[in-house]
């Protein structure tokens, strides 16, 4: 029989003795290829880059590129090329696959040279400087109208597309419990800007975090412990924000639920100036005798709306007050803010004279260092 006849057959070839082989072989192969890769990779970062297919030096020139918030690098690098910055979007994409610190572009306006190389591109980005100063910056605690005027001055856009917005709140995606209020629901945060905002784009943005800081806390399952609807509870942390420091905030808590229990009015210069639209921390008599719903000297219960926007440690200590029985407190050094509590009316006008005395002196102070 020939030796060549089981070749020559068409049933199944016998089972090799050497099948290892090619799953060794294979393997070696792919090494080969990542191996091949990564030389390629350190040649474009040695040698620089193909001059078919991206441009050589730091470019020339003056050019404007908005990067929008959810951007990927793919996204970012067709902004690019589309701007003139690089020859190809596929070359800064490469020369971002090798540096780590291209996952923390953030959005923005970036200024950056025409024809660069995709890695001058990204090292550009990646300084501070070429990016422009765009940011929205809100404290808590803020006023409505006060955030508008931060808002505007960010953005360069006009207070009245704003007013606009907010006069037709359907639009802001608030939660359905505001019933269309949106004092309170603009969430004191930092909001990076890339230049291509609106008045309704950013307010929106101020909601979707407020959302989120709803969510983190669990305002809306947490309200019924504190026998209050969630929109109570934002009132209540809008109480906390403007009267006294985050450490304080739950015992400050606590004086709120304990007065409302007992049918006290709350009695809190806060919601006195929120009406009469000052800041002032001493009212006088006339003042306090204000007609106004949110006149908490005279009306019982809480005022109708948040007479600001509270951050998350005010939301959280109005769902979980500390215990015990004050009914009063006052912060009795202006230039600390030191708050101290009282459980009697005795207890309490000892603490109202204390900060008097505190007052007058501070104001002394400033007096003799206004004076030189």
């Amino acid at each position: 029989m020939s030796q060549l006849e089981p070749f020559m057959t068409s049933g199944p070839l016998p089972p090799s003795h050497n099948r290892s082989t090619w799953g060794r072989r294979i393997a070696a192969l792919i090494s080969l290829g990542l191996a091949a890769l990564m030389i390629g990779f350190s040649v474009y970062l040695v040698r620089g880059p193909d001059e078919s297919t991206d441009y050589a030096g730091a470019g020339a020139g003056e050019v404007t590129v908005i990067v929008e918030r959810g951007d990927t690098i793919s996204e970012i690098g067709g902004k690019l090329q589309k701007a003139g910055v690089v020859l190809s979007a596929d070359s800064f994409i490469n020369a971002a696959a090798v540096d780590d610190r291209a996952g923390s572009i953030g959005p923005g306006r970036y200024t950056l040279k025409k024809q660069m190389s995709s890695i001058a591109a990204l090292d550009l980005m990646l300084d501070p400087d070429s990016r422009a100063s765009s940011r929205l910056v809100l404290p808590e605690g803020l006023r409505l109208e006060q955030t508008v005027s931060a808002a505007a001055e960010a953005t360069d856009l006009p207070k009245s597309d704003f007013q606009k917005v907010l006069q037709a709140p359907a639009q802001l995606d608030l939660p359905t419990w505001a019933k269309d209020r949106p004092e309170g629901f603009m969430f004191p945060a930092s909001y990076d800007l890339t230049g291509d905002e609106t008045a309704r784009s950013v307010l929106r943005q101020l909601v979707k975090r407020f959302d989120q800081a709803s969510s983190d806390v669990a305002l809306e399952s947490r309200a019924v412990e504190v026998g209050l609807s969630p929109y109570q509870v934002l009132i209540v942390a809008s109480l906390l924000q403007a009267e006294v420091a985050p450490p304080d905030f739950d015992r400050a808590a606590r004086v709120i639920y304990n007065r409302l229990e007992q049918d006290m009015p709350l009695q809190l210069d806060s919601t006195v100036s929120y009406a009469l639209g000052v800041s002032d921390i001493q009212l006088n008599e006339d003042q306090l005798k204000t007609t106004s719903p949110y006149n908490t000297y005279v009306r019982q219960g809480l005022p109708p709306r948040p007479i600001n926007s509270p951050g998350e440690a005010a939301l959280e200590a109005a769902l979980s007050p500390a215990k015990g029985k004050w009914l009063y407190f006052v912060s009795i050094d202006p230039r600390t803010n030191e708050t101290k509590f009282a459980k009697t009316y005795d207890d309490f006008l000892r603490l109202k004279a204390q900060f008097q005395s505190n007052l007058a002196e501070y104001e002394k102070e400033q007096k003799k260092a206004a004076n030189g």
